[in-house]
């Protein structure tokens, strides 16, 4: 009799210890999976960080093409007020702003004079519709929408094919080198780029599989 004890308690402790085993085993792979979910990098922190930083670039941008164009007016209206004066960008005969802007195609891009007449109300300088896209794009970058975005690239497509137009008439009509222009065109370029990036990245967000890709990893 104490022999059969023995051994049935041997027997219980033994099947014990394998039961134990077993939830080991079963609870490791768990403790991994957790700690391989916590490594990977989720998309949701990429994707606002991305965002973030395509707002980010447009504003610097909008502010400094905000400052090109108020000192491109400001050596306008200067030029007016004084022939006489010399303003910073004007380095020599062939690289020279103020000749330039005090060109008939310095205001309404010297179409608006062709169509209507010198004194109409479209007729402003150029810089004058400079700020006002510039203030646009400002705006606009504060709002991450797919319509937003949209009429941002629409802008910024338009600034650029002006761009090409008065380089043109810079180049070929003119014939001069302006600092100030060729700054505002780099930056009309710029921000063409990143108008292009936001588009790309909210139809990407508001995409149906992005969606369904989300609700699978929330659950």
């Amino acid at each position: 009799m104490a022999t059969a004890t023995k051994n049935s308690t041997a027997s219980k402790k033994s099947q014990s210890n394998k039961t134990k085993n077993v939830q080991n085993k079963e609870t490791k792979p768990k403790g991994n999976q957790n700690n391989n979910k916590s490594r990977q990098p989720s998309s949701k922190a990429k994707g606002p960080q991305h965002s973030n930083m395509v707002r980010n670039v447009t504003l610097v941008l909008a502010l400094l093409g905000i400052g090109i164009s108020v000192f491109a007016l400001y050596v306008e209206v200067m030029k007016e007020m004084n022939p006489n004066y010399v303003a910073l960008c004007d380095i020599s005969s062939y690289m020279s702003c103020s000749k330039v802007l005090t060109s008939r195609y310095a205001k309404g891009f010297g179409i608006v004079d062709q169509i209507f007449s010198k004194d109409h109300i479209l007729n402003q300088p150029n810089p004058v519709y400079g700020i006002m896209f510039y203030l646009l794009q400002a705006l606009l970058a504060l709002k991450a929408t797919a319509a937003i975005a949209l009429v941002q690239a629409t802008l910024a497509i338009l600034a650029n094919i002006g761009s090409v137009y008065l380089g043109y008439i810079l180049v070929y009509v003119l014939e001069d080198f302006c600092l100030v222009c060729i700054t505002t065109y780099v930056v009309n370029f710029l921000l063409l780029g990143a108008s292009l990036t936001k588009v790309w990245q909210t139809t990407m967000a508001s995409s149906p599989s992005s969606k369904v890709s989300s609700k699978k990893k929330k659950k």
